[in-house]
Order: C-alpha cells, then structure tokens, then sequence
C-alpha cells in the first residue's frame, strides 16, 4: 500500500473487516478525546483536515478510514472505475484502501429496510409489493478502493493545487455565496470597524432580511480576509443558534476546522494554522463524532457553492 506512516492499518480479513473498520474510528475518537489538552491530538487532528480537504465529498468517517490507511491519499477510486474511466491500472501487489460505501436498494416505506431485511422484520407494511418500493438508502458496506498512486497508465487526472497566498476571485465568490447559503455578508471598511480586534463577526440577524449577519473587516491580505469568511459562514451555518457560551468556545475549533479545510482545497497556504483541542476537554465520544461530522459537512456545503460560483465566473 501507498503510505509511510508508521500507524497504519490494513483490512485484509474478510469475516472480521466490518468490525475492524467501526473499531478503528471509534479507537481514533477516543485516543483524541483522551488527549485534547496534548500537541499529538492536536497534530491527529489537522492530519485528519489535510485528508478531510482532499476528500471533501467524503464523510469523515471515510476520510478518518482513508487516514489511517494512506494518509498520503490524494484521490480514490475502485479497481474498474481507474481502468474505464481513467485508462489506469491497479499496480500488481497493491493493497486495498477500505471504506464505506452506501447500499441502495429497493426500501419498506415503513420500515425502511431492504426487502430481504423486511422479511425478517417485526414490520407488517404490506400496501405494496417490494418491486414497488422506490429505492433509499438502507445501509453501507466496506468497498475497495485505490489512490492514483496505486496506479498506472495515462497521465492522472489533474489533483489540487499547491498552496498559495493568492486569493484569487475567492473574496467575490464568497461574497456572491451568501444568498445560496441564506446568510447576510457585509464586507466593512477598516475605518468603520467596531468590533475591536475581531477580524469578523456573526452575533445577530440581519435586518433587512432576518438571516444570520457575517460582518468581516476588510484588510489588503485578501487571503486572510477569505479565511475570516469561511470561518464566520461556519458559524452562521450550523453555530448561530447557539446561546451557552461555553459550547460557542468549544465550536470555534469547529469553525476553524472548516475555514482550514476550505482554505486548503482552494490553495490558500494554511501553513500557519494550529488547533487547541483542549476546549473540548471532558466531551463524550459522542459529541466528538457529532463535531467531526458538522465539519465535513459544512466545509462540503461550502465548497460545493464555491464550486458553482466558479463555474458561473468562468462561463
């Protein structure tokens, strides 16, 4: 397998691999949240956000499976979609990089398994026969798949970009997102900024039109200004309804998480970057997987809107 890392981990077992690969993620959440106060968390984490922003259609209980396998991953694929899609081969000898893979099939609208399942169920749905059952997700199964440099052949499709401190018509896009994702953004001069120190802001509803209200201060390094963005768009996102103030500390690490994943994917330099995990110090496993989950997610929501802009600024 493509990978240096010492802590790897392989699948190779069939009867026992859907276990192994449950218990890999939940060991991984528990080392993390046995040692958020410790720089090895810290450091756990932003390798997980490198991965998570190569792999940012990805759940991150994918991109935790793919960290552990071949941390140095930059784009996945099954053995047959390399050779027809991409005129690629598997290397001989290569191992396998193992992740979920959702099941969709024909769903009981009651009870919402597959009919196989639904036969062996306490469920007496019966309205309609399962041919006529439309299809839903039912569940997910450990798939095989392979980095581009398990492979070759033709050229490899073209991967991200190097990091850089141009911004590009990033600001803009930003900008223009807002009405997409429902969020109010104003850009405001540095003379007329009353925020002190802050950089930006999201604490109230707009007035014109009652959606959460991003204000960020304007700056000449318009690549700060992009990140400042992405992390107040996070908050607006998923942390405006939020009034403690303890768990408002706590999601800061979770908007600077997205502002990392996105910032990254669109090649601003994030080397400077640093994660204190000890604010989520006592967190119940659960509530960890919950803020790994809401990082994907919003960082996914916000690049597949960038993505848009993208597009309509090119065409």
């Amino acid at each position: 397998m493509a990978t240096t890392s010492d802590s790897s981990v392989s699948f190779e077992e069939t009867d026992t691999r859907s276990d192994e690969m449950n218990s890999t993620i939940e060991q991984w959440i528990d080392d993390l949240v046995a040692g958020v106060d410790d720089a090895q968390a810290s450091e756990e984490f932003q390798e997980w956000l490198d991965v998570q922003s190569r792999f940012h259609d990805y759940s991150y209980r994918n991109t935790l499976l793919i960290k552990r396998q071949c941390p140095e991953a930059t784009r996945v694929a099954g053995y047959r979609t390399w050779q027809e899609e991409f005129d690629r081969h598997v290397k001989e000898g290569e191992s396998a990089i193992w992740i979920w893979a959702p099941i969709i099939t024909k769903q009981c609208p009651e009870c919402e398994n597959s009919p196989s399942y639904h036969e062996d169920s306490d469920c007496d749905y019966d309205e309609t026969p399962p041919e006529e059952w439309s299809e839903g997700l039912v569940g997910f199964k450990p798939a095989p798949v392979f980095d581009v440099s398990q492979t070759e052949g033709e050229p490899p499709p073209d991967l991200d970009t190097e990091a850089t401190e141009n911004a590009g018509d990033l600001v803009e896009q930003l900008t223009a997102a807002g009405d997409e994702l429902g969020v109010t953004v104003q850009i405001v001069p540095a003379e007329e900024w009353t925020h002190g120190e802050a950089k930006g802001i999201c604490e109230q509803l707009s007035l014109v039109d009652v959606q959460p209200l991003v204000e960020v201060r304007d700056r000449e390094n318009e690549a700060d200004l992009a990140r400042t963005l992405i992390h107040e768009y996070a908050h607006a996102l998923h942390h405006f309804d939020v009034d403690d103030d303890t768990e408002r500390a706590k999601r800061e690490v979770e908007a600077e998480a997205v502002a990392y994943v996105v910032g990254r994917y669109c090649g601003l330099d994030t080397s400077g970057s640093a994660f204190y995990l000890a604010a989520w110090e006592s967190e119940d496993p659960e509530v960890v997987r919950e803020r790994l989950g809401r990082i994907s997610r919003t960082a996914e929501e916000l690049i597949d809107v960038l993505e848009s802009e993208s597009s309509s600024y090119l065409s």
